[in-house]
């Protein structure tokens, strides 16, 4: 961690609703006239999209049915993590953008499924990581402890499976099938990868359904936040303004000392009382040094 150039980071899975929740942090950012670096988790792939079927392929030749994208080494998590150090001691680094479909290839000028070249970070407050591996730990890495506020955002697994499903068939043209079996694959790279990351962030935000989706992969709608209620977790409660925050968002209750329920309609609202002042803090110590 480091006070003078502050690293945000927001980890959750393909579906989770990282990339909504990163729409509210560009809010804040732009209220508060804050100059944001952004890095996507998935620019730090290690295979674009042809070289990870051949890789898939490989690995099922060689035994092994479930290598994806979720699996350490299938990322430069150490490119990562040295982007993470250099930004935490100077406040620069370098990322580069996964093209994803052909409406992205035009901005970018880049095939869909290939990576841009990679560029260096413009002057900057603060880094914000979105993607599958911002608190990951292995053996040779430990990105959680570079940054100094972290985000996990993880609907319950029905949900999750839910948003996935709709996502895929509605932008990829996936057949309902095909994403089941790309969730089969990334089953246990998931628990092994993903899941243990949410028991490091500052902060859980998890969206439950309160409507029936015990079969998620028939489910005609995605459930909508009204048939939603939105856990939010504080690892450290401490200087949390609870009772500001009941006073503030209607229908709210806390359900242990360190979570509050909110309805699911308020998670913009939630956000912005909870990670306003946080994210002002980190800008308040960065020109303090």
């Amino acid at each position: 961690m480091s006070g003078k150039h502050p690293i945000i980071t927001i980890t959750g899975s393909s579906g989770a609703g990282t990339t909504s929740v990163k729409r509210i942090f560009d809010m804040i950012f732009r209220r508060e006239k804050i100059e944001a670096a952004f890095i996507e988790g998935d620019a730090f792939h290690r295979y674009d999209r042809m070289a990870m079927k051949a890789k898939v392929a490989e690995e099922e030749k060689a035994g092994n049915p479930n290598f994806t994208h979720f699996h350490a080494d299938a990322n430069e998590l150490e490119t990562l993590e040295a982007v993470f150090e250099e930004y935490g001691r100077r406040g620069s680094g370098k990322t580069r953008t996964y093209v994803h479909d052909e409406d992205e290839a035009k901005q970018f000028n880049t095939p869909a499924g290939q990576f841009t070249p990679w560029r260096e970070f413009a002057p900057s407050d603060l880094l914000f990581y979105e993607g599958l591996h911002g608190c990951v730990v292995t053996d040779k890495f430990d990105l959680s402890q570079h940054a100094d506020l972290k985000i996990g955002v993880v609907p319950v697994i029905n949900l999750e499976w839910i948003q996935k499903i709709h996502r895929d068939r509605a932008t990829r043209n996936y057949s309902t099938e095909a994403v089941i079996d790309v969730i089969l694959r990334r089953m246990p790279d998931y628990v092994r990868y993903i899941v243990p990351q949410f028991a490091l962030t500052n902060i859980n935000f998890q969206r439950v359904p309160i409507v029936d989706t015990s079969n998620p992969f028939i489910a005609r709608w995605i459930p909508t936040p009204d048939e939603s209620m939105l856990v939010i977790r504080f690892a450290n409660p401490r200087g949390i303004d609870f009772p500001y925050l009941l006073s503030m968002i209607h229908d709210s209750f806390m359900s242990r000392p360190n979570s509050i329920v909110v309805p699911g309609n308020k998670l913009d609202l939630a956000m912005q009382l909870i990670l306003t002042p946080l994210i002002l803090q980190l800008i308040d110590r960065k020109r303090r040094m």
